[in-house]
C-alpha cells in the first residue's frame, strides 16, 4: 500500500483538495495520511480542523506554527516554527509521497522540511503569477522542491517547463477545486440564510479581501477605499475572513467595524465549501482579491470585481473585471458587475481551469509513478533554441 501525506493549511486549500483526498480515499492501493496546520488550528480564524474532522477524514498529525500576530516578524518566525513541526511529523509519519497545494507560507514550511528525508512531493497548482504577494516567490520556490507538478492550465505547465522542470513531471491536470462542483448539493436559500442570519431575497455580495503583502503597508488604506465603495453600493453582503498575512488582523478589524453599523452585512470566520460554493451560486457578484473569483467563479458565471495586484498575471475569464485600489473605481466597476446586460453577457461562459476531471488525472499520476531514486534525483532541462 502507497501512502499519500497530504498537508493542509487553511479553509481555502482544504476546499480545493476536498476531491482529491475523496479519490485517494476510494482507491484500494492508496492510504492518505493528513496533516493539518496553520490557520486549520487557529480560533480566530474558525477552528477549521472540525470541518476536516467532520468530513471524516482520519489526521495523522496537527502542525501548530502560527503566532498570534500578523507583522512580518511573527509571520517569519511561524515560517521556522512549521519548519520544526513539519520535520518531526515527517521523522513520526514518513509517507510514499507529499501532495501539497498552492502558495502560502505554511505550504512552504511543510515542503523546505521535507527535503533532507527524500520525500517526493507533487504540487498543485504551480506555475501560476500572482504579482503583488509575497505568495509568488514561494509557489515557485515550492516548484524548484517538487518532483510533480500537477498545473491548471497549459500555459502554467509552460511556465513550469521553463523553470528546468523535466516535461514528464508536468500534468496538466486542471483546478481540482472545480471538481467539487460535479457532487454538490448546494444549501438551500432557507439553509443559507439561518446560516448567515440574513435575508437572501436580494441575492449579495460575496467580499473577500485579503492582504496584498507586497503592498502591507497600505492595507488600511486599501480597505477603507473598498467600504466606502460597497458603501455606495447599498446591496446587502457576505465578507469572508482574510488569511494569516501580514496585515490580516487590519482587514478584520475594519470589515467588523463596517458590518456593526450596516444591518445587511456579515461577517464570517469560516462558511466551509458548501456554504461558500452555495453562496456563490446565489450571489448577485464577488467582490475582493480572492483567488476563488479568478478560478472557481468561472463556473458559476458569477461576475466578480477583482481589486488591486494580488491576482495581477493570472488568467481570468471574462467574468472578472479588474479594478484599481480608489473607491469611485470600484464603485462603478460593481455597478457594472451588477448590471443585468453584464451578468447576461456570461452565458455559456467556458472556465479556463478545467473540465471537473482534475482529481482523477491526480490520483492516477500519484498510484501510478515509480518510486525511487529516478523521482527524486531532478535534472535541470535547459530550454532549448
Amino acid at each position: 500500500m502507497r501512502t499519500i501525506g497530504v498537508v493542509t493549511v487553511s479553509r481555502s486549500d482544504y476546499g480545493i483538495y476536498l476531491p482529491v483526498l475523496r479519490r485517494i480515499q476510494q482507491e484500494p492501493d492508496l492510504r492518505l495520511q493528513l496533516i493539518v496546520s496553520g490557520m486549520h488550528l487557529s480560533p480566530e480564524f474558525g477552528l477549521t480542523v472540525r470541518a476536516v474532522e467532520e468530513d471524516g477524514f482520519p489526521i495523522a498529525d496537527r502542525v501548530e506554527m502560527l503566532l498570534a500576530s500578523d507583522s512580518p516578524e511573527a509571520v517569519a518566525k511561524s515560517m521556522g516554527i512549521g519548519t520544526i513541526g513539519f520535520a518531526q511529523a515527517y521523522a513520526r509519519l514518513r509517507a510514499d509521497i507529499l501532495l501539497v497545494l498552492g502558495d502560502r507560507f505554511e505550504m512552504h514550511a511543510a515542503v523546505v522540511a521535507s527535503v533532507p528525508f527524500k520525500i517526493p512531493v507533487g504540487h498543485i497548482h504551480g506555475g501560476e503569477v500572482t504579482e503583488g504577494a509575497t505568495d509568488e516567490g514561494l509557489r515557485h520556490s515550492i516548484t524548484k522542491l517538487s518532483h510533480l507538478h500537477f498545473v491548471a492550465t497549459e500555459e502554467y505547465g509552460q511556465r513550469v517547463r521553463q523553470m528546468g522542470e523535466e516535461s514528464w513531471r508536468v500534468v496538466v491536470s486542471g483546478a481540482p477545486g472545480l471538481d467539487a462542483f460535479q457532487s454538490l448539493t448546494p444549501l438551500s436559500r432557507g439553509d443559507l440564510e439561518a446560516r448567515l442570519g440574513l435575508d437572501l431575497a436580494e441575492p449579495p455580495l460575496l467580499v473577500t479581501y485579503h492582504p496584498v503583502t507586497l503592498e502591507y503597508e497600505r492595507t488600511g488604506w486599501q480597505v477603507r477605499q473598498l467600504l466606502t465603495a460597497l458603501d455606495k453600493a447599498g446591496s446587502p453582503m457576505v465578507f469572508t475572513a482574510p488569511n494569516a498575512d501580514v496585515s490580516g488582523r487590519t482587514i478584520s478589524s475594519l470589515v467588523q467595524e463596517f458590518v456593526r453599523t450596516h444591518p445587511r452585512a456579515r461577517f464570517v470566520a469560516n462558511l466551509g465549501s458548501q456554504a461558500y460554493f452555495s453562496l456563490m451560486r446565489c450571489a448577485a457578484a464577488m467582490v475582493g482579491n480572492s483567488s476563488s473569483g479568478i478560478i472557481e467563479a468561472a463556473a458559476f458565471e458569477l461576475p466578480v470585481v477583482n481589486i488591486g495586484t494580488r491576482q495581477k498575471g493570472r488568467v481570468r475569464a471574462r467574468n472578472v473585471i479588474d479594478v484599481g485600489y480608489e473607491a469611485d473605481a470600484i464603485a462603478r466597476a460593481i455597478a457594472q458587475a451588477l448590471s443585468p446586460e453584464f451578468r447576461a453577457s456570461l452565458a455559456g461562459l467556458k472556465n479556463p481551469y478545467g473540465d471537473g476531471h482534475a482529481a482523477n488525472r491526480i490520483v492516477r499520476v500519484l498510484s501510478e509513478i515509480t518510486l525511487g531514486d529516478a523521482l527524486v534525483v531532478k535534472r535541470f532541462c535547459d530550454l532549448q533554441g
